[in-house]
């Protein structure tokens, strides 16, 4: 919350307590088997978007659609935000007229000015730093596949990315266990992976970050990862494609983890690079159970933030 507003926003999945997670994802379930409430009913949904979408995009619309409301979807080229006109500005105009604002960006310092100036719940739908609204699904997906969260030990390949870091404190926060291989330099940030760690001494979580993928895959119930190079990383491409070698998700690797193995990837992907061809075909693999997810945690979290 803020000090001077009294409003509650979700820019990091700090921002929820482990007992606050589980009540969003108690409603998502419930949203998910058809039950619908209309907290949003008569509200308006700002949708400010800097970088291009598909599954935030859809999910958010239909999400806000379902609870009632109204969703304003605002494209990179309208917003510019701090370029066209000042953040805080734009974060006070919206406030005005909207009850809600979804922001997908770049820098995470961006996201936290804008809802220091907001009088109006501030949804992070993407930033450098994190990626908290595809951690819920993430956990609704395990939630849904192990029976609960607590206990369950989860792979994640690749670089510990924003998508690694919400992840890292969700598992954290709902007892389970994370490991993550990962190649030198592009390990999970020490600030989120002390942050999960203390998180995971009161809940019973932990986080491990190894090097080698066959040591973090062994044993998994999920394995779980992401591209090597994430949107406005591309002119780094090359240099990650040389350093994620090795680093591939692929039916070998499954092999090592657990019988039940489930395998995860928040999308879009690229075959040939962190996964081998056709394993969003596999018969262990969830993506679009993860992909659907989206749209009801998404829901649960705005029942959550309106109720």
């Amino acid at each position: 919350m803020t000090a001077q507003t009294k409003v509650r926003h979700f820019l990091s999945m700090s921002d929820l307590s482990p007992g606050e997670i589980a009540d969003v994802l108690e409603r998502a379930t419930a949203f998910k088997k058809g039950d619908r409430t209309r907290s949003l009913a008569g509200r308006n949904a700002v949708l400010i978007f800097e970088k291009p979408s598909l599954r935030t995009k859809l999910t958010f619309d239909i999400a806000v659609h379902e609870l009632g409301g109204h969703p304003i979807y605002m494209a990179p080229q309208e917003v510019m935000l701090g370029k066209r006109e000042p953040v805080k500005d734009v974060a006070r105009m919206v406030s005005r007229v909207a009850d809600l604002a979804v922001v997908r960006t770049f820098g995470h310092a961006l996201i936290e000015e804008f809802a220091q100036a907001a009088s109006i719940p501030v949804v992070n739908a993407l930033s450098d730093a994190e990626h908290p609204c595809q951690a819920l699904a993430d956990l609704l997906t395990i939630r849904q596949h192990f029976g609960g969260i607590k206990g369950v030990r989860v792979a994640y390949i690749g670089d510990g990315n924003n998508v690694a870091a919400s992840l890292a404190l969700g598992l954290a926060a709902t007892g389970g266990h994370l490991t993550i291989a990962s190649p030198a330099g592009y390990e999970l940030p020490e600030r989120y992976a002390g942050q999960a760690i203390s998180i995971g001494q009161k809940t019973g979580g932990t986080l491990s970050m190894v090097r080698k993928p066959a040591s973090a895959a062994k044993g998994a119930d999920f394995v779980y990862t992401d591209v090597w190079t994430s949107m406005g990383q591309e002119a780094e491409t090359a240099i990650r494609l040389k350093a994620f070698a090795g680093y591939q998700v692929n039916p070998p690797l499954l092999d090592l983890a657990g019988k039940g193995v489930k395998f995860m990837h928040d999308m879009p992907a690229h075959p040939g690079e962190e996964i081998s061809q056709g394993l969003f075909d596999d018969p262990r693999s969830i993506v679009f159970d993860q992909a659907e997810n989206r749209l009801h945690a998404q829901a649960g979290l705005l029942d959550f933030l309106f109720s």
